[in-house]
């Protein structure tokens, strides 16, 4: 099993605007069921203001790295990252679970 984890934060130059931020998230939110390869999904905003906090998480498991490529070059994916790049800069990490 795949661990891929996703933190976003809005860009700094950027401006905030709260119902694109809605749309992208609502986007990363229905990706999961979208996907076949993802079989755990799950995108949460942060609810506490500290400096150190992103603005979201994104959660997935998926088979092995097999599954993971599926998903990353998946065209809904790539859709998606095309669209959230102009918003958000993000961090990730991959892991065995």
């Amino acid at each position: 099993m795949m661990r891929h984890v996703v933190l976003f934060r809005r860009r700094q130059d950027v401006e905030k605007d709260a119902g694109r931020e809605k749309d992208l998230a609502d986007r990363m939110a229905a990706l999961g069921a979208q996907i076949p390869a993802i079989q755990k999904w799950h995108v949460a905003a942060n609810e506490v203001n500290r400096p150190i906090c992103w603005d979201y998480v994104l959660e997935s498991e998926v088979a092995d790295a097999n599954a993971l490529d599926e998903y990353l070059f998946h065209p809904l994916h790539q859709a998606l990252v095309a669209d959230l790049k102009l918003y958000f800069e993000w961090a990730a990490v991959d892991y065995t679970a």
